[in-house]
């Protein structure tokens, strides 16, 4: 199998694996418990954003002075 042949196959992997995931949590999502857990997750994701965004910018701040 040619290296470009197997890129592509590797391309359309990950392409099915991320709809996929799209479309199993939209199913997740219909379901109370689903959608309960799903608003959950989001909830840590935005935590550990924030606190990233919050000492990026401290450490810009920091380097700037």
């Amino acid at each position: 199998m040619s290296t470009e042949r197997v890129k592509m196959k590797n391309v359309l992997w990950f392409l099915l694996g991320i709809i996929g995931g799209f479309v199993a949590a939209h199913f997740m999502n219909k379901d109370p418990r689903g959608h309960e857990l799903l608003s959950s997750i989001d909830a840590r994701v935005t935590e550990f954003t924030d606190r990233f965004s919050d000492a990026y910018n401290a450490e810009q701040n920091r380097r700037e002075q």
